[in-house]
């Protein structure tokens, strides 16, 4: 009864659309309120000590070295570079684009920030070489999702902590799966382009290749720098986070001197925004948590699954089809924290493993990126495009089917997410 309770008072928030954070944390507060002997002081302090978790200060400082990116000159000679070498080739620009959104998303970790910095400066190109424009929006907002795959991730970051699993393994176990995505995007933009004959960009001169690549060079060492001082063991992946930081204002004011004073402003306000929603979101999920873990709801699930002897594929299916349906109205990091407590017990008495179902969840919130009406990817190009949010929708629905076909290809082969983890054995 308290769970209906809860969930309806949550529904009813939502369609009155008060933000998913807040709506969560009202209807568990109340609830909890009013069938337990928790009291509100008891409540906001859960909230606070969610946030004392030492691994979730990398994530400002992964969104903030993703801002400072767009902003300060980094993400614009990378595209320049990548263009010089691949643009003139058949699909390109949109090879260009897909490539753009994996470097970047080596750095920033977050989906909706890769679909803006690289579709600012791409979408105009794949609309002069010739792309249709729901074409590019699509592959755009489904290039960004590359954001919370490819490490470093916030989703990922999120996850490993929910679940008290090493963030560098997971880091680790996104690398096959991030680079596959990335190549299958690139095969299908290939085909796609010889298949309608979509323009190319001019042939650069060696010349420009390697002035291009000069120039950018300090860009595409920076995701080298990340996860390489992670994976060396020399950095935490909060210590590499804070080294990006400096490293990315560093190029951006002394290398590019793209970088002014009064960017410092804009760039704290677009990082401070999205570090909130983030952290906002984690604490009202806490409260719950305490909701469920009050009312044994672990427990009793994880019994119904060993009375019914569910297995681990069909387990999977489930969990995937949920994510789908939670994924057309919740952000990713929302849905991580509200389903995973519930989820945990399974996994584990399955015997499934946590880095790869996290790899497997993480390709789940890729596709809530971009599956509407909320989906926050279709919402930044639908803005940056000056377009419908139904055209965008439209140009991304090959992808998702893409997308779809590659996650049972990841849930099949496990070793695709497991194998580097296994072989380094990253503590």
């Amino acid at each position: 009864m308290a769970t209906l309770a809860l969930f309806s008072i949550f529904i009813v928030l939502f369609l009155l659309n008060v933000p998913i954070a807040i709506a969560l944390a009202v209807a568990a507060t109340i609830v909890i309120a009013a069938t337990s002997d928790y009291n509100f002081f008891m409540i906001v302090q859960r909230m606070y000590a969610a946030l004392l978790a030492p691994a979730l200060m990398c994530i400002p400082a992964f969104v903030f070295a993703g801002v400072v990116m767009s902003r300060g000159g980094i993400a614009k000679y990378l595209i320049h570079s990548l263009r010089a070498w691949f643009g003139h080739l058949p699909g390109g620009l949109a090879v260009v684009t897909i490539m753009a959104c994996a470097i970047f998303a080596a750095i920033s970790g977050s989906s909706p920030a890769t679909a803006a910095a690289i579709g600012a400066i791409m979408l105009p190109a794949l609309l002069q070489g010739g792309y249709s424009k729901r074409y590019s929006m699509g592959l755009i907002a489904a290039s960004g999702t590359l954001g919370i795959l490819i490490p470093p991730s916030v989703v990922m970051v999120v996850y490993g902590i929910t679940v008290e699993e090493s963030i560098g393994k997971l880091f680790m176990g996104g690398l096959i799966p991030g680079a596959l995505l990335a190549l299958i995007l690139i095969a299908s933009a290939i085909l796609l382009a010889v298949k309608r004959d979509y323009g190319r960009a001019d042939k650069a001169t060696w010349q420009e290749r390697w002035h291009s690549t000069l120039k950018a060079l300090p860009g595409f060492v920076l995701p080298f720098f990340i996860l390489g001082s992670i994976y060396t063991g020399l950095c935490t992946p909060t210590e590499a986070a804070v080294l990006s930081v400096f490293y990315a204002l560093a190029v951006s004011a002394f290398i590019y001197k793209e970088l002014k004073l009064k960017d410092i402003r804009i760039i704290f306000r677009e990082a401070v925004n999205i570090s909130s929603m983030i952290f906002l979101v984690i604490a009202a999920a806490m409260v719950f948590c305490l909701f469920l873990t009050y009312n044994q709801i672990p427990m009793h699930v994880s019994q119904w699954i060993a009375e019914n002897t569910l297995n681990k594929y069909m387990f999977i299916l489930a969990c995937n089809l949920m994510f789908f349906i939670l994924g057309t109205f919740l952000e990713a990091v929302s849905i991580t924290l509200i389903t995973l407590p519930i989820l945990l017990p399974m996994i584990e008495h399955l015997g499934i493993d946590l880095i790869h179902f996290g790899v497997i969840m993480t390709v789940n919130m890729e596709l809530a990126m971009i599956t509407p009406p909320v989906g926050l990817n279709l919402f930044v190009v639908s803005a940056m495009a000056k377009e419908r949010l139904e055209e965008v929708v439209k140009g991304v629905l090959p992808f998702i089917f893409l997308i779809a076909a590659f996650l049972a290809l990841l849930v099949f082969w496990p070793d695709l997410s497991t194998y580097i983890p296994r072989v380094l054995m990253v503590k």
